[in-house]
């Protein structure tokens, strides 16, 4: 029998890798939310991976960006900190032999510690010619020495248990640092914060997305119900337009879904109310940031 480990490791990639996918995939539950949007992820996100002989502490961080706002500042630190003081980094890529710029500043900042580094490639699912891969492999091992290659699909959790198996050598026998039955440090408010925040990922187009951000102002839990109120900040008076839509249909929809999601989290029935309120240039504005719980 395999002795009990523990420890602490890191996803770092550029926006859209599949970070989060990646993160939802080990710990056998949706803790991350997931769009094609970019800069989907703004905060270090713990998952917790409870397996019978480990338990793994992963940090799911904002994906690998030039900052053009005081938010992306504070998502590039997040994602800078992560790689620090951990057991391992894992390295999400998608299978393209040709390395990016993003990859290369990642990979010269690896090579400034000494932590090991597990390259994961990503989306295989989406190669026909599996051949392909190698390819790949060979692009980046010429790059850097990582300790261990898991090529997989974490959409399809093809390749998951491999990748469990090497990072199981990269951590140290020590104790559970959370009770087991806990898959995240999120706190409730944040995570259905998070919820909405995808639904409306998952509708809008082109900069909205960028310029939305929730505050949860109102989470009341009565005996069989949770009242939450929500306020839904945009940058523009047209984005507010887009978000609430014809005859407020756009909203309606965002509202339902993200109800759902959060009664099945929550296990109970919710009342959600929904806000949209115009916050010109948020992203650039420290005392807003900060409200909305991204502490530069």
């Amino acid at each position: 029998m395999q002795e009990f480990k523990s420890g602490f490791i890191s996803i770092i990639g550029r926006p859209n890798a599949g970070k989060s996918t990646l993160i939802n995939a080990l710990v056998g539950e949706k803790i991350a939310i997931i769009s094609d949007k970019p800069q989907t992820t703004r905060t270090n996100a713990l998952g917790i991976l409870n397996d019978e002989n480990m338990q793994i502490v992963f940090t799911d961080t904002p994906g690998i960006h030039v900052p053009k706002t005081k938010l992306g500042e504070y998502m590039m630190k997040s994602a800078n900190e992560a790689m620090r003081d951990v057991d391992a980094i894992i390295l999400v890529v998608e299978p393209v032999a040709q390395i990016g710029r993003t990859e290369e500043k990642i990979l010269a900042e690896m090579k400034k510690s000494d932590i090991p580094v597990v390259l994961v490639i990503n989306k295989i699912d989406t190669i026909e010619n599996k051949e392909e891969i190698l390819s790949v492999i060979l692009a980046y091992t010429k790059e850097y020495d990582f300790a261990a290659v898991v090529p997989l699909s974490a959409r399809k959790r093809d390749g998951i248990n491999i990748l469990k198996e090497e990072l199981y050598k990269f951590i140290e026998p020590g104790p559970k640092f959370y009770p087991e039955d806990y898959i995240t440090d999120q706190p409730e408010r944040q995570i259905v914060a998070e919820i909405i925040r995808e639904k409306l990922l998952h509708t809008l187009d082109k900069e909205v997305p960028h310029g939305i951000a929730i505050e949860i102002y109102k989470m009341k839990e009565k005996e069989n119900i949770v009242e939450i109120s929500a306020n839904i900040f945009c940058e523009k008076q047209s984005h507010k337009g887009i978000i609430i839509g014809k005859n407020g249909e756009m909203l309606k929809s965002v509202g339902r879904r993200a109800r759902e999601d959060a009664e099945k989290m929550l296990d109970k029935k919710v009342f959600l109310e929904l806000w949209v309120k115009v916050q010109s240039d948020w992203r650039n504005k420290n005392s807003i940031i900060k409200e909305l719980g991204y502490e530069l």
